[in-house]
């Protein structure tokens, strides 16, 4: 699937951000243990805008970067969805471990790997196509929801 949406790399003070934009649909990498020049060198081999709680490593990306004010995941989301106009689109939604795609699975080729009261209670599965984490909609996606909307994203449609 071609996305042309914004694609961020996430420092190693930021991984909790990283899996709230990868919920978002957002192609984010989190980058640990990687020295200041590889995640710039990277960031920008793949056309990603930089998200740091490092000020100096924000400027060395040279206007490919946003400097995150707030240890506070909600500020921090808040602050990325105002400076890029961000939209969550579920159909994109990335695998919050490792950042690649879902892709849809029935019921029956995850019996055995998840809960009986998934199965019983949900028709519909993602598998990571890269890690091979299963997913489904339980009641965790609603609590995703209503932290999202105290946040006032903005969902495709």
């Amino acid at each position: 699937m071609d996305d042309s949406r914004l694609k961020f790399a996430a420092d190693e003070m930021l991984g909790s951000l990283a899996r709230w934009l990868r919920i978002l649909g957002y192609d984010t990498t989190y980058e640990k243990d990687m020295d200041d020049a590889e995640i710039l060198r990277l960031a920008n081999a793949e056309d990603r805008i930089l998200l740091t709680r490092d000020k100096d490593l924000v400027r060395k990306a040279k206007g490919r970067g946003l400097y995150i004010d707030s240890d506070d995941l909600s500020e921090q989301l808040s602050q990325v969805f105002e400076r890029f106009d961000l939209v969550m689109d579920e159909a994109r939604t990335r695998c919050t471990m490792c950042n690649g795609n879902l892709a849809v699975v029935r019921p029956d080729e995850v019996r055995g790997s998840v809960p009986e009261g998934a199965l019983e209670n949900n028709d519909e599965f993602y598998r990571c196509t890269k890690c091979g984490k299963i997913y489904w909609k339980g009641s965790h996606w609603n609590n995703i929801l209503d932290r999202l909307s105290s946040l006032d994203y903005k969902e495709k449609g």
